[in-house]
C-alpha cells in the first residue's frame, strides 16, 4: 500500500500569493527575497518580482522567512485519548508555532502496530489537519512480521520504545531487538531508556520518600546511565546490521560521543534533541515541578549546555518538541501518578528564535535541523525547503514584535504550557501550508490545509 497525497478540501485557497521583502533563512544563508506562490507551491523566488493582477500581496519588511518547521516526534493523542488532543486541535496548535508538517507516535489506543491501523491513523487525519502528517508504526516484542511487510512510504519509520515510557509497547526482548534492525525497510527511531535501572531507581525514591517523590528526583530516577546504557545498545544494533538508526530526545553529555559529527548526508546513524531539553535544566522543577515532567527527564545546565555545542558540532542532527498533552488535572497529581510529557508545538520555534537571539545557536542552523535536516533524513517530498516548484510551507516569523504566552491564547486541548507567563523576543507573523494561509495576525484562519506527507528513504 503506497500513500500519496491527495490535498484535502480546503476553504478559501489563494491561487497566487506574493511575499515582499523578506529576508529568507534557508541552505545554510539569509537574503533579501521576493517569494511566489502558485496554488500549493513555490512558482518563483527572486529579487523585484511583479505581482499578479489577482495575487495576495504580503509585506514582510523585517520579517524571517523561512521553510515551516517539520517536527518529527509528536503524541497527538488520537485515537483512544482525545480528552488530552486530538489531530484537529493539536496540527492546529503547531501551525500556529509555525511547525507546517509532523509525524505522530503509536502509542494511542489502539496501538498503531499493525499495518491496517496504520492506514486507519492515516484516514482518522484526512481533512482535518491542519499542517501536513504523517504517522509511525510501532514495534512490539510480538509484531516483527508487520515490520517486515512495511512498504516504503507507507509510514513514516518504525517507533521502539527501548525504555519503560508507554507499557505494551516497550521492546525489551534481545531477539526481537535483533530482528527489528535486521530486517527493518526503513528507518527505525528508539526511544532509549534502561527500563531495569530505571525501576530500581524508582523503588529506592519510593522507600526514601514514599509516595512525595519531589519532582527534582525525576532526572536521578530516569537517570543519565539509563539513557546511556541504552542508547548505546541501539547504536551498536544498527551498526552491526547496517540498519538506519534516529535516536530521539537525546538529553545527556556523556550520549554524545555516540554520533557523528559528520556531514548529514554520509550517516545512518542520527540524532534528534527537543526544545524543552535545549531550554530547561533541573533548576526548573522547584518552580514548575510536574509541568515539566517528561521521559527522558529534563536534566543538569551541564547536560543542556552540551545538547546545545552538540547542535552546533553537527553530532547531533533534528530539533523536534517531542508534544505530549495532558490535562492539567493529570499533572496535578504526586510524583509517581503525574503522567510524563508538555505541550510544545505551539512554542517551539519561538523557544528555538529566543536561543538564537541568546547566541546559543544562529538563525541558520535552527533552520537547518528543524526543517531541512528531517526532510533529509526521512525522505520527505518536496518540502523542508524554500525551493521553486517544492511546496508552499512557509513561516514569517517577526523578531521585533514579542509575544507572552497568557491562558487566552492556547490552542493545545489541554490548555496548559510550562510556558505561561513567558514573554518571547519574536512571534509567529504567518503560517503557509501548501499555498494557504493557515495563521496569521494571531488567529488562525480556518483553512485545513494538511495534506499527508510523503515519505522516500528506504533501507
Amino acid at each position: 500500500m503506497k500513500l500519496t497525497a491527495i490535498a484535502d478540501a480546503t476553504p478559501g485557497r489563494m491561487k497566487k500569493l506574493l511575499i515582499n521583502n523578506a529576508r529568507l533563512i534557508n541552505e545554510g544563508a539569509i537574503r533579501e527575497v521576493d517569494v511566489l506562490v502558485h496554488g500549493e507551491r513555490i512558482a518563483q523566488i527572486g529579487s523585484g518580482i511583479s505581482a499578479p493582477h489577482d495575487a495576495q500581496i504580503i509585506d514582510a519588511a523585517g520579517k524571517y522567512l523561512m521553510p515551516g518547521m517539520i517536527d518529527d516526534q509528536v503524541h497527538f493523542r488520537e485515537p483512544g485519548m482525545t480528552h488530552k488532543g486530538d489531530l484537529a486541535t493539536e496540527s492546529a496548535a503547531a501551525a500556529a508555532g509555525g511547525i507546517t508538517s509532523f509525524m505522530d507516535m503509536p502509542n494511542v489506543n489502539p496501538l498503531t502496530v499493525t499495518r491496517t491501523a496504520l492506514a486507519d491513523k492515516y484516514e482518522l487525519a484526512r481533512g482535518r489537519c491542519t499542517s501536513n502528517y504523517g504517522f509511525y508504526l510501532g514495534a512490539t516484542n510480538q509484531n516483527i512480521e508487520e515490520i517486515k511487510a512495511l512498504q516504503v512510504g507507507e509510514g513514516a519509520g518504525i517507533k521502539a520504545f527501548m525504555g519503560a515510557s508507554t507499557g505494551d509497547m516497550l521492546v525489551d526482548d534481545p531477539a526481537t531487538l535483533e530482528q527489528i534492525f535486521a530486517h527493518a525497510p526503513v528507518i527505525v527511531l528508539t526511544h532509549c531508556e534502561d527500563s531495569p535501572m530505571i525501576w530500581a531507581n524508582e523503588a529506592a525514591a519510593k522507600e526514601r520518600y514514599g509516595d512525595d517523590v519531589p519532582f527534582s528526583e525525576h532526572p536521578n530516577i530516569r537517570s543519565a546511565e539509563a539513557c546511556l546504557k541504552s542508547s548505546t545498545m541501539a547504536v551498536d544494533l544498527a551498526t552491526r546490521h547496517d540498519a538506519l538508526l534516529h535516536v530521539l530526545h537525546l538529553t545527556t553529555a556523556i550520549e554524545m560521543d555516540l554520533f557523528s559529527a559528520a556531514p548529514r548526508g554520509e550517516k545512518r546513524i542520527t540524532a534528534e534533541v527537543c526544545v524543552h531539553h535545549l531550554w530547561f535544566d533541573d533548576s526548573r522543577y522547584a518552580e514548575l515541578g510536574a509541568a515539566i515532567k517528561c521521559n527522558p527527564a529534563i536534566k543538569r545546565r551541564e547536560d543542556r549546555e552540551a545538547l546545545l555545542a552538540a547542535l552546533n558540532s553537527g553530532r547531533i542532527d533534528v530539533i523536534a518538541t517531542d508534544h505530549a498533552p495532558h490535562t492539567a488535572e493529570e499533572k496535578a497529581r504526586h510524583y509517581f501518578k503525574a503522567p510524563a510529557g508538555l505541550p510544545l508545538v505551539q512554542h517551539a520555534l519561538l523557544t528555538l528564535f529566543d536561543l538564537a537571539a541568546a547566541g546559543s545557536i544562529s538563525h541558520e542552523l535552527l533552520v537547518e535541523k528543524a526543517c531541512h535536516a528531517p526532510a533529509d533524513i526521512f525522505g520527505v517530498g518536496e518540502r523542508g525547503y524554500v525551493r521553486e516548484g517544492w511546496y508552499a510551507d512557509l513561516v514569517l516569523v517577526d523578531p521585533d514584535t514579542s509575544y507572552e504566552v497568557t491562558d487566552k491564547n492556547l490552542l493545545s486541548k489541554c490548555q496548559w504550557s510550562p510556558f505561561t507567563g513567558h514573554r518571547f523576543s519574536s512571534s509567529i507573523d504567518t503560517t503557509i501550508v501548501n499555498g494557504n494561509i493557515v495563521y496569521e495576525g494571531g488567529r488562525l484562519t480556518g483553512a485545513i490545509a494538511g495534506q499527508p506527507l510523503e515519505f522516500s528513504r528506504a533501507r
